[in-house]
C-alpha cells in the first residue's frame, strides 16, 4: 500500500506541478514541489526498509539479466517473479533519477525578473539560477517522455503479453500463475511512518532554505 500510494500521489503531483507552473501560480507551484521532494526521500526510505517488492535490491538486476529479459519481450513468456522486471526496474531508477534533478533545479531556480525563486537560490549566482530554471524546464520534457513510454509500456504488456500491471497498482493483487511461488510480501507500518517523518522533516528543511 505505501508502495501504490507514493505512485498515484506523484502521478497527482506532477500534474498539479506543471498546472501550477503554466498557470503561474508559484507558491502552489513551491508548495507541489516540496511535495515530490518528501515522497523521493520517502521512496529511497522505503527502497531499503519497505517490503520484499519495494526494495531496489529486488529490481534492480545487471546488465545481462536486463539483456535476456529484453530477448523475451515480443515472445509469449511472461516475467513469473512479483514485482518489476529487469527492464521495468531500470525504468524506474530512470523516473526516480530525472524527477529528483528537475526538485533539486527547481530549489536554486530563479525566474526572468528574479521575483521568484527557489529556497536556495540564494547560494547560487542570478545567472546560475537562471541555468538552473532552464534545466529544471529541460527535465520536465524528460520526465514527461518517460511517463509516456511508461504508458506504452503498460498498454504493449496488456496487448502483446496479455499481462494487466495497472490492476496491481491499483489493487494490490495480481492472478499467480501456476509455476509461481508467490512469497510473503508484508511491510511495516513502524517503518512507514519513520520514512514519513523523516521525508517531511526533509522537505521542511529545503523549504526553509536551511534558514532558522
Amino acid at each position: 500500500m505505501p508502495l501504490r500510494l507514493f505512485h498515484w500521489l506523484l502521478v497527482a503531483l506532477i500534474a498539479f506541478s506543471w498546472w501550477s507552473g503554466e498557470e503561474h501560480y508559484m507558491e502552489w507551484h513551491r508548495l507541489s514541489g516540496y511535495a515530490i521532494l518528501a515522497l523521493l526521500v520517502f521512496r529511497l526510505w522505503w527502497g531499503f526498509t519497505g517490503s520484499r517488492t519495494a526494495r531496489f535490491t529486488q529490481f534492480v538486476r545487471g546488465p545481462g539479466a536486463v539483456f535476456t529479459y529484453a530477448k523475451t519481450l515480443f515472445s509469449s513468456s511472461r516475467h513469473t517473479a512479483d514485482g518489476h522486471n529487469p527492464l521495468g526496474g531500470w525504468s524506474v531508477i530512470a523516473m526516480l533519477l530525472a524527477i529528483a534533478a528537475m526538485v533539486i533545479a527547481g530549489l536554486f531556480a530563479v525566474d526572468v525578473d528574479g521575483w521568484e525563486s527557489g529556497p536556495l537560490a540564494y547560494w547560487v549566482s542570478f545567472e546560475q539560477g537562471r541555468s538552473a530554471a532552464e534545466f529544471h524546464e529541460t527535465v520536465f520534457n524528460v520526465i514527461m517522455a518517460l511517463i509516456i513510454l511508461h504508458v506504452a509500456a503498460i498498454v504493449f504488456y496488456l496487448a502483446v503479453k496479455r499481462m494487466n500491471l495497472l490492476r496491481p497498482m491499483i489493487t494490490g493483487r495480481r492472478t499467480k500463475t501456476a509455476e509461481e511461488a508467490v512469497e510473503d510480501a508484508r511491510w511495516s507500518p513502524a517503518m512507514a511512518l519513520i520514512g514519513i517523518v523523516i521525508a517531511g522533516a526533509v522537505a521542511w528543511f529545503v523549504s526553509t532554505g536551511f534558514r532558522f
